[in-house]
């Protein structure tokens, strides 16, 4: 007769947590949707452009007018054509820099904490407070 073995699990943890917590993990971005920022690496380096979208789990982001790239677009419907159409896809967010509002050269961001407790960014180069455009 076979003795049947059980072994002991992790059982304080929930199934799943460790994957859960891998897929919940978030990149950290010091750009928000609606900031204009300059590429510095790539392709594109030197061209400006405004913050469509920000991907927080990979840290890369859109920016209008970068990375522009060919999409075939296949007909959804009867009446519709199928197209060749041009996109902005992502790039990485470490490839770009905030441009600072005073001077228009591009800058890097400090996070200061006011009295009241409402966090603001400075730029680094100029002292100013830059806006969130959400």
């Amino acid at each position: 007769m076979r003795i049947t073995r059980y072994y002991k699990t992790d059982r304080g943890q929930r199934l799943g947590a460790s994957r859960h917590a891998l897929k919940a993990s978030r990149e950290p971005v010091h750009v928000t949707t609606g900031d204009v920022v300059r590429v510095m690496r790539g392709d594109d380096k030197g061209k400006e452009g405004k913050v469509i979208r920000v991907y927080h789990k990979t840290g890369r982001i859109t920016v209008e007018g970068i990375n522009i790239v060919k999409k075939h677009r296949r007909a959804r419907t009867a009446e519709e054509q199928s197209a060749i159409v041009e996109m902005a896809a992502p790039i990485a967010a470490s490839n770009v820099m905030l441009i600072d509002p005073q001077s228009g050269k591009p800058t890097r961001v400090r996070a200061r904490t006011d009295k009241d407790g409402t966090k603001e960014r400075i730029a680094v180069k100029s002292g100013q407070s830059i806006a969130r455009n959400r």
